[in-house]
């Protein structure tokens, strides 16, 4: 009664261990149908404001009693 109970538990081990070397994850690697498409709209507007910076440095360099 036993050794029958063990010969069940190793068969079943052995099947699960089956089941689970016969499932093997599938990784695809594929390019795309598209082209990938990078939109390079940027706005650069850093010199304007260096100069509008330069400008009011200079207003208060003339004009101290502003502030």
């Amino acid at each position: 009664m036993k050794s029958n109970c063990i010969a069940k538990g190793l068969l079943s081990g052995m099947l699960c261990c089956a089941m689970l070397l016969s499932c093997k994850p599938t990784v695809k690697l594929e390019a795309p149908d598209k082209p990938i498409t990078i939109n390079m709209n940027i706005k650069i507007d850093h010199e304007i404001r260096v100069r509008l910076d330069k400008d009011i440095e200079n207003m208060l360099d003339e004009r101290k009693d502003i502030f």
